[in-house]
């Protein structure tokens, strides 16, 4: 069964739900001309739509927005975490099974980092696990070498400052240590660009594999690198505010 929509909303936020691009995306693509609103094109993402306007994008009709759906999917390090390259890079959509609709991305990882992306054909939802309101924790398994210090990795929990830009509180718990390579596990809540990394560097420690393990509540587990897994429908309306009048449970 089909998500309710309300009676209006922005189209920007309308784009976004059916998964077609981001809000901010959609701003452009407005500004742009590329899109009308029962055949008038639009000049804001605040024009308001209802459940029968007819919008189109690049001269096509946009689709009826799906059931929200989210997948898990373990990113192997070497590929780009974006749409597409322009210098013709691979990245996760080129790697992505052709019978998925059409998805983005939660979040990023860096070009050599792997791990747990989450995957959602729900714009809506995508922005809204991002925000660093929902509370969720991302976790990282890291690979470092250099002379590692525990009470200045211990000290990373009251934040760092590093060439002007502040961190939050990051927990690092040493897990395994040889010579001069240690594995470490990294919790933190808002991962700003390349924050782990421009972190150990500050610290004399350079990461040479990162991995991550789960964002919030789902976890990378036993997926292999390069397979998507989807996630319940059950498990999308316990750890979301989506409610079973926007999203199905089966």
């Amino acid at each position: 069964m089909p998500k309710k929509i309300n009676k209006e909303e922005r189209i920007s936020k309308r784009l976004s739900r059916v998964g077609i691009c981001s809000r901010r995306e959609a701003e452009r693509w407005i500004a742009k001309g590329r899109i009308t609103v029962d055949g008038v094109q639009i000049s804001t993402p605040a024009t308001l739509v209802s459940e029968g306007s007819l919008i189109i994008v690049d001269g096509k009709k946009i689709p009826e927005p799906e059931p929200t759906r989210l997948w898990r999917y373990h990113k192997p390090a070497g590929i780009l975490s974006t749409n597409k390259d322009p210098t013709e890079r691979p990245t996760v959509f080129d790697n992505l099974p052709k019978k998925l609709p059409r998805v983005m991305l939660v979040g990023r990882l860096d070009l050599n980092s792997e791990g747990l992306l989450l995957l959602t054909n729900d714009g809506t939802l995508a922005r809204q696990i991002e925000l660093p309101s929902t509370g969720w924790v991302r976790q990282y398994r890291i690979r470092v070498y250099g002379p590692l210090d525990e009470n200045r990795l211990n000290s990373l929990e009251r934040g760092i400052t590093v060439n002007d830009i502040t961190y939050g509180p990051i927990k690092a718990k040493l897990d395994k240590q040889r010579g001069d390579n240690s594995w470490v596990t990294i919790s933190l809540q808002e991962g700003k660009n390349r924050e782990i990394r421009k972190v150990m560097d500050h610290l004399g420690l350079k990461v040479n594999r990162l991995i991550r393990i789960s964002f919030g509540p789902f976890k990378l587990g036993e997926l292999n690198r390069n397979k998507v897994q989807e996630i319940s429908q059950r498990s999308i309306l316990k750890h979301t505010k989506l409610t079973p009048k926007n999203g199905n449970a089966h």
